[in-house]
């Protein structure tokens, strides 16, 4: 049976701005009605309420019998691609599970975890032992074979930006310090070709911030940290101290006001020893990340905010903080682009 389906107006206006986007708006019925037929599923949602969504796709809360699950319908863009492979291989393990999929239409059917509790409003300590856990179950060691093909190794990023990144900061009229760039281009041959030989190579979730961090359904209101489960994975493989980065760059506003530059170091430190990691190699990988965002940032009009943010935590990695930059707690979240 036929059932329309509201598109989330943020999503209308993200993907409205290309041609690309708009062909995709404009199939994106069709996809989410081909996933209700293909799964005998029924929409679990109120009529008139717009179901769920991220940057890059739609949520339907939906029902396959008796099972409470979710239809999701992503944007075919290259990070999006891997993501179902990922899943099959996390199993459920660390990561919400992948009930069946579709990589023509990009569409997934998903186990339904409890959007409304997510790690962005848990406190800092639980929510980093939450974390830790999460990012323990996930780095399950590296295999070969088909199901490893589409990912690409945090190595060969590295190795591809000690290119990219000179070339970028030169073309965008050298929007920050040569210093900073510097320690972002040694990370990258530390961690490039001499990490390759001598890292542990596992799966590595390289999105893994709290709002992609939710717990069961059928957990207390206070959930134990081995309830939570990772969403929308941009999975890459290497070590997993690539990952630690995203939980840097977010909650910022959270940092002690007496001493920021500090309190960021030590959450690096403190998310690190939670999920078993080397704080230091956690440290290296999330500054030469942040560059990396900074100069996306520089590239695109309107991105001001995002681009002081990252140019703040990167530098505070770097352990020099650059002048000139808004205060810690002045800074946006991610998403939140101007600066007023």
């Amino acid at each position: 049976m036929s059932r329309h389906i509201p598109i989330p107006g943020d999503l209308q206006a993200r993907y409205s701005r290309t041609a690309e986007g708009r062909a995709w708006l404009a199939a994106l019925p069709g996809y989410l009605q081909a996933g209700l037929d293909r799964w005998d599923l029924t929409v679990d949602l109120p009529n008139g309420v717009e179901p769920w969504n991220g940057h890059g796709g739609i949520v339907v809360p939906v029902r396959q019998g008796n099972t409470r699950a979710v239809l999701k319908v992503a944007f075919p863009h290259p990070e999006a691609l891997p993501e179902s492979q990922a899943l099959a291989l996390w199993d459920g393990h660390g990561a919400v599970r992948l009930l069946a999929a579709d990589q023509d239409s990009c569409s997934m059917l998903l186990e339904r975890l409890d959007a409304a509790r997510w790690l962005q409003d848990v406190p800092m300590d639980r929510a980093r032992d939450a974390w830790g856990s999460v990012m323990r179950r996930l780095s399950i060691d590296a295999g070969e074979g088909p199901a490893w093909e589409g990912f690409e190794h945090a190595a060969a990023r590295a190795e591809r930006w000690s290119d990219e990144l000179p070339a970028d900061w030169e073309q965008l009229g050298r929007p920050f310090p040569r210093w900073l760039l510097e320690a972002a281009l040694e990370v990258c041959q530390t961690r490039g070709a001499v990490g390759r030989r001598t890292g542990k190579d596992v799966l590595v979730h390289a999105d893994l911030h709290f709002m992609n961090i939710l717990p069961r359904p059928d957990t207390p209101d206070v959930p134990d940290a081995g309830s939570y489960r990772a969403i929308d994975p941009q999975p890459v493989i290497g070590e997993a101290e690539f990952g630690v980065a995203p939980v840097l760059w977010n909650r910022i506003a959270e940092l002690p006001r007496s001493s920021p530059e500090l309190g960021l170091l030590e959450r690096c430190n403190d998310f690190s020893h939670a999920a078993g990691l080397d704080p230091e190699a956690a440290r290296q990988w999330s500054l030469t990340r942040e560059v990396e965002n900074a100069l996306w940032s520089a590239a695109k009009p309107g991105h001001d905010g995002d681009l002081a943010r990252s140019l703040w935590v990167a530098s505070t990695l770097a352990g020099r903080t650059l002048d000139g930059l808004p205060a810690a707690h002045d800074l946006p979240a991610p998403g939140g682009a101007a600066l007023s």
